[in-house]
């Protein structure tokens, strides 16, 4: 090999080797989902799940999605948004310390609760993870920031994280400065649009819905792109046709902006070419928490990732598991679940949590309102307290070696023995609730080709 090919270029373009890892054989990434914790629980943990808090400190890295806000209400000077990702996810000041003591190393701000307490709330809870050494990435002053790559310096190589959502509320997206308009602090988003798919017998029935409205109610300019695109607007729904469908199926599709799609790829090759092991992180809920397949533009952005440098692609957001691909010797996560679900421990609670449920403040407890919101609202099955810590294990090169994959349950059941307190803490799973965590996950992950074997109460992905 010439010095050139080392090195670079004559003419300045860097080799083609800026694409591979450099590390050591069996550098080791553990990976998990949503990090929703309402104050420090390492303490508990250390008597409760020892071999749980092994397995996020004895690896190279390890990395969660922290959803929330953390924040002192003594001495944080905002207030709850008007929007926020569902509810107004709050955690004491102390968890960015905890995770850290925990183990964690890295995580992503970049989802949909990321300003849930404004503006302020997503710099405080910034703060308190850099004051806690934990390297964070998906938010920023401006756009430029929040999508930059951010390092984490280890004895083992330096590593890179980009964060990013697609779901997010309309007031979290972060923009630059243009002239002398100021920029504006948020996340960084990969904005979408949905097409609903139908045949297309159907799509002419929904043309004729449009066309008898009351004449002036749709703007022209969606008129002429309807008729442009081939497409029916209907009451801010975008539908199309398929010939693929039966008459009475439907499905979705969705396009992404190629500006944000461009900026995101960009700052993943940048983050790769300035350290020796990259990750990116994506926070997304299509096409519904429910659905146990990823939306299709996830499969295309995370295998462009891959393309430009990624060395793992690591989503959340539905709070319940998808797939898992292999795809160029690197891992794709298209959902790991949860880690710590205590959304039903979130206090203290907003007036507009109370309103959105029609609940007087005064007529419940905190404890028995969260309780109540539980038993009727999304989140009471027990697949979404149901995940896995994935450990990934790499060859000095970056290609995927191994995977294991430790079943974790958070504290569902039900009856008289169960504890409110206990719900949404996780520990090891073991004998029916392992098998049933793994087995699920093994037929989500055969639709990419990727084969989990089962031994005992792991489960395991061997490439070597």
């Amino acid at each position: 090999m010439t010095q050139t090919e080392h090195t670079g270029h004559e003419d300045g373009r860097m080799a083609a080797n800026w694409r591979q890892a450099k590390l050591h054989d069996g550098f080791t990434l553990v990976a998990v989902g949503d990090l929703i914790l309402s104050d420090p629980l390492c303490v508990r943990l250390e008597q409760s799940a020892p071999d749980l808090l092994a397995l996020l400190r004895e690896s190279d890295v390890t990395f969660g999605n922290f959803e929330g806000t953390a924040i002192d209400l003594r001495k944080f000077g905002g207030h709850p948004s008007a929007l926020s990702g569902g509810s107004w996810l709050i955690s004491a000041p102390g968890v960015a310390a905890d995770l850290k003591q925990m183990g964690f190393d890295m995580v992503s701000l970049a989802n949909n609760h990321s300003t849930d307490w404004g503006v302020e709330g997503m710099r405080y809870t910034a703060m308190l993870f850099e004051q806690a050494g934990v390297v964070h990435a998906g938010t920023g002053e401006t756009l430029s920031q929040a999508r930059a790559p951010q390092q984490l310096a280890t004895p083992a190589a330096r590593v890179s994280l980009v964060a990013l959502a697609s779901r997010f509320e309309a007031n979290a997206r972060a923009i630059d400065p243009l002239g002398q308009i100021p920029g504006r602090p948020g996340l960084n988003a990969l904005r979408t649009t949905r097409f609903v798919l139908v045949s297309p017998e159907r799509l002419k029935v929904l043309a004729g819905i449009r066309d008898a409205l009351p004449k002036g109610m749709m703007r022209r300019s969606i008129l002429a792109a309807d008729q442009k695109n081939g497409t029916v607007t209907l009451f801010d729904v975008k539908y199309r046709a398929s010939t693929d469908l039966a008459e009475e199926a439907m499905d979705f599709t969705w396009n992404m902006d190629e500006r944000d799609r461009k900026g995101i790829l960009f700052n993943v090759r940048q983050a790769k070419q300035t350290s020796d092991f990259s990750v990116v992180s994506m926070h997304t809920h299509e096409p519904g928490n429910f659905c146990q397949t990823p939306p299709d533009f996830m499969p295309t952005i995370a295998r462009q990732a891959i393309d430009e440098g990624a060395d793992a692609f690591i989503g959340h957001g539905p709070h319940q598991l998808r797939g898992i691909e292999i795809y160029k010797g690197r891992p794709i996560f298209y959902s790991l679940g949860n880690f710590f679900f205590m959304e039903n421990q979130q206090q203290p609670i907003t007036r507009d949590e109370y309103e959105k449920d029609k609940i007087e403040p005064m007529s419940m407890t905190e404890a028995e309102f969260m309780e109540h919101r539980r038993v009727h609202g999304v989140f009471k099955e027990q697949i979404w307290y149901e995940s896995v810590v994935a450990v990934n294990r790499y060859r000095a090169d970056g290609a995927i070696a191994r995977i294991e994959l430790h079943p974790i349950e958070m504290h569902w059941e039900s009856g008289p023995q169960a504890r409110d307190a206990d719900r949404g803490v996780p520990r090891i799973a073991h004998g029916a609730d392992a098998a049933r965590i793994l087995e699920r996950l093994q037929r989500l992950s055969r639709a990419y080709g990727t084969e989990i074997v089962i031994h005992g109460e792991i489960g395991h992905i061997d490439l070597q």
